[in-house]
């Protein structure tokens, strides 16, 4: 969960709206792992829902887990409840028709924003149109979105190691969602860095705080 570089045309002003440059790395890093692009199903079926819950659940933290509703996958491609949860985290398996291995948990206040992305993937609508036909339900009150800081993890790999119950090549990144935040409310820059946390798409109704952690393949860390 292709990189869109649309030009937003409707409902906002582009000065709220995150600077194109950054669209690939908003696209790339996090939104294409919660929206679940509408591909074609690959050469590879979803894991059996044991397998899916497993491994899906390692994003959120560990005293979570246990109690997090699971969104898996079917054959043809649909997503399906796994397992109903009785805490506030809900998990998203990963989508055994990306390339790239990743899952995600997310407070469960963001479902209706990650669920409507998911529909609007099914419908065909391009990743950037998915964006901007959100945020205009947000703001026209035909999506709830939460105004306080909401929190989500992805935590993308090589793959899953289902014996060893294990991810290959893990690596954990937290995005605090704070709705409408701006570099002048938060004090933070909104210039892409994995040394510090940044601002992504600032004054917007999905504007969220990027928090990477340095990686241990990278040179000198």
């Amino acid at each position: 969960m292709s990189i869109h570089r649309n030009v937003p045309t409707s409902g906002f002003a582009t000065a709220r709206l995150m600077p194109p440059l950054l669209l690939p790395v908003l696209f790339s890093v996090l939104l294409s792992v919660l929206l679940a692009a509408a591909a074609p199903l690959g050469a590879t079926d979803p894991p059996d829902p044991a397998t899916q819950i497993a491994a899906a659940v390692l994003a959120a933290p560990e005293e979570k887990r246990e109690g997090a509703t699971v969104i898996g996958w079917n054959a043809d491609g649909t997503t399906v409840e796994l397992r109903k949860g009785d805490n506030e985290i809900v998990c998203l398996a990963a989508d055994p028709r990306q390339e790239r291995w990743s899952v995600a948990c997310y407070h469960q206040d963001l479902e209706p924003f990650m669920a409507r992305g998911r529909e609007l993937a099914v419908e065909g609508l391009a990743m950037q149109e998915r964006q901007e036909k959100r945020f205009a339900e947000i703001e026209a009150g035909q999506l709830e979105m939460p105004r306080e800081p909401r929190t989500l993890y992805v935590l993308h790999g090589s793959g899953y190691d289902a014996e060893r119950g294990e991810v290959t090549d893990p690596y954990l990144r937290w995005v605090l969602y704070v709705p409408y935040a701006t570099a002048e409310s938060t004090g933070l820059s909104t210039s892409p860095t994995e040394s510090a946390p940044w601002l992504m798409g600032a004054g917007t109704p999905g504007a969220h705080i990027m928090i990477n952690p340095p990686r241990e393949d990278s040179d000198g860390r």
